[in-house]
């Protein structure tokens, strides 16, 4: 839902029109750079999408035809992608239960690691894969410690570990640390430009430089080399030059509007306030009959008496979520303003729930 601000939209007009599988556009491989020296890593390949940059990974990382990955359950990369990683790359996954803050129980990871067996019946463990923030747990952030135990466990057993770090400059924000913190302790990272940090396409893939020139064969054959890149690699350098920091306001938003939740007569609503670390709320209704969908229904439509009672119709987009939850995400373009209209949505909504349970 992001759209990019007016900053991005000039950088995108002016921007030159040349094509990087040349090695004549100067604007994606100045993007590169930037990507690999804040990441600290050698080097770094643009991508339309972030569900391109993990396959891509999988693909470089698991080469041979029996090679395994190890994904989280619940992670984007097994629910999201639509199995690209089997579909199309021929890698068999195996998963590790996701708990509640996006990690792994590490006994449980190692027990799935099949490495060197002297029978021929199992796939071969290559490469782990971690998410970061997590998407389905609500934006939880993957604990420093947690990384550093996953690498030192891939390599006692020789493995690669990737991190979908779709939104991994937010759990940077969130734990006030560099990137480069988080991601010393992984091989490959796949990062979004788009989503918090506003650029309208395109993901980074980063890793050591030997990784990267296969990345970019795998990206041709995907259909992911783009002519005239320039036009996105320019709003790509200002969303990780310029649009970091702001990211701070999306999760100090995403936690008003939980604690609201909390606040609201009647209490409709169950959120785990130290689950809400970045700048996607998952929460519950505790009412059986009031649906997610139902609510996310009548938070997106103007309904009867609102214009009265409000001073204005007011529309809010949220998602029915795994568990009979709902998802809500603050991206750049809702401001504190817009998330106490969403407040005061939120509190008519639930009032008249109450009204209608009333008269039942």
């Amino acid at each position: 839902m992001t759209q990019p601000g007016p900053a991005l939209r000039q950088a995108m007009a002016k921007a030159a029109l040349e094509d990087d599988l040349m090695k004549g556009e100067e604007k994606i491989c100045e993007l590169e750079e930037i990507t690999a020296d804040m990441f600290q890593m050698e080097a770094a390949l643009f991508v339309p999408s972030g569900s391109m940059g993990n396959l891509i990974a999988v693909m470089v990382h698991c080469r041979e035809r029996d090679d395994e990955m190890i994904v989280g359950d619940l992670s984007h990369i097994h629910i999201y992608e639509q199995g690209g990683s089997a579909q199309i790359a021929g890698v068999h996954a195996t998963t590790a239960t996701t708990l509640p803050d996006g990690s792994f129980n590490l006994e449980q990871l190692e027990s799935k690691i099949r490495h060197n067996y002297p029978i021929p019946h199992y796939p071969r463990s290559r490469l782990i894969c971690v998410e970061n923030t997590h998407n389905v747990q609500g934006g939880r952030v993957l604990p420093l410690t947690f990384l550093q135990e996953v690498r030192a466990l891939a390599d006692r057993y020789g493995l690669s570990v990737h991190m979908d770090g779709a939104r991994v400059m937010n759990a940077a924000v969130a734990q006030k640390v560099p990137p480069s913190t988080i991601l010393q302790h992984t091989h490959t990272v796949s990062v979004c430009l788009s989503k918090g940090l506003g650029a309208p396409v395109g993901s980074m893939l980063a890793g050591p430089r030997d990784f990267i020139s296969k990345a970019v064969r795998c990206r041709k054959v995907l259909g992911g080399h783009i002519f005239k890149s320039g036009i996105l690699a320019a709003a790509g350098k200002l969303a990780l030059l310029e649009m970091v920091e702001r990211l701070e306001e999306d999760h100090r938003n995403a936690k008003t509007f939980a604690q609201a939740l909390l606040d609201c007569d009647p209490p409709l609503f169950a959120v785990d306030m130290a689950a809400v670390e970045t700048n996607i709320l998952r929460f519950h209704l505790r009412e059986s009959s009031f649906s997610p969908s139902e609510f996310c229904d009548r938070m997106c439509q103007v309904g009867e008496g609102e214009e009265a009672a409000l001073g204005e119709g007011i529309q809010v987009l949220m998602y029915p979520f795994f568990g009979n939850s709902v998802r809500a995400v603050w991206h750049f373009g809702i401001s504190s303003k817009d998330t106490q209209l969403a407040i005061r949505k939120m509190q008519f909504v639930a009032s008249q729930f109450l009204e209608e349970k009333v008269r039942a």
